[in-house]
Order: C-alpha cells, then structure tokens, then sequence
C-alpha cells in the first residue's frame, strides 16, 4: 500500500530494487518525451512528477539506512535522467538531507506531535541531545540521523 518493501533481515536493498525497477520503466517515457524535442525545463518537470516522486516515496525513513551499494544504484538512475534532460537534477543525499531537516523542523515547532521531546536541546541550547545507539540499524534511522545533521558541526581541531 505505501510501496515499502522491506525484506526479512529488515535491510532496505529489496526496495531499492523495487523502487529501481519502476523508475526505469518511468526513463522510458522520459527518452520518448526527449525524441519529440520537448524543453529540458519541461523534461525536468517530468522527471520531479514521475521519477523523483517514485525515489523520494517515504524517502526519510529508508535512505538514511540503505547501504553503499544501494545508494550509488539509486544515484545511478538520477545520473541517467539528468544525461537524458540535459539540466542539472538534486542528488539523492541532497533530498535526502533537506527533507529530513523539514521534517525535523515541523516535529519541533509542534509540540503535541509524539516524537517532539527526542529533539530535545541541550543546556546550552545551541545542539541538539544525541539519541544512545548502540546498533547501526538504530544509528542510521531517521531521529539520529536528523539530530547529527541538525547538530553544527564542531570546528576541526589543526
């Protein structure tokens, strides 16, 4: 119903097979769209209806948790539209990043929605308090993942 697959070892690669699979289906049209000389501001349009909605389907749940493997693959259909377009297309980790951090934004300026006391500030009230992990899984899910983006990052020591 959501067109999220996820397999028996809870690891995201089934979906990004899956999401991989419909989105070149989707490419199809696009070259057909290119052979009847349409703008590449339209082209773009196309990809941002049909393809980049297909990639970005619950997009800040599984990305943050996909492997290396999976990523480049999903890069790879990004890199093929942009060579069908002919116009610059977002990667994948810049979506990635500035939909989590719109996420996070909406979760805390309202504080009646359940998971508004995970970012909580710190004394100081410049960072955000780091959820413990102690697995990967749990590292690479959408709440630590969004903290470590919301967090500055601290000035490297020479």
């Amino acid at each position: 119903f959501l067109r999220v697959h996820i397999s028996e070892d809870l690891s995201w690669s089934l979906n990004t097979a899956k999401l991989i699979k419909k989105v070149q289906q989707r490419l199809y049209f696009l070259r057909t769209l290119k052979k009847a000389h349409l703008s590449p501001q339209i082209l773009s349009n196309v990809y941002r209806c049909t393809i980049e909605s297909i990639l970005t389907t619950c997009f800040t749940v599984w990305y943050s948790g996909c492997t290396t493997a999976d990523r480049k693959a999903l890069q790879r259909v990004v890199k093929t539209a942009h060579h069908i377009i002919g116009a610059p297309l977002p990667a994948m980790a810049v979506l990635h990043r500035t939909r989590c951090l719109r996420r996070a934004g909406k979760i805390i300026k309202d504080p009646s929605h359940p998971n508004h006391g995970l970012f909580a500030l710190l004394p100081s009230g410049r960072r955000y308090r780091s959820l413990r992990s102690r697995t990967s899984r749990l590292r690479n899910s959408f709440f630590p993942n969004t903290i470590t983006l919301l967090n500055p990052q601290a000035p490297a020591l020479a």
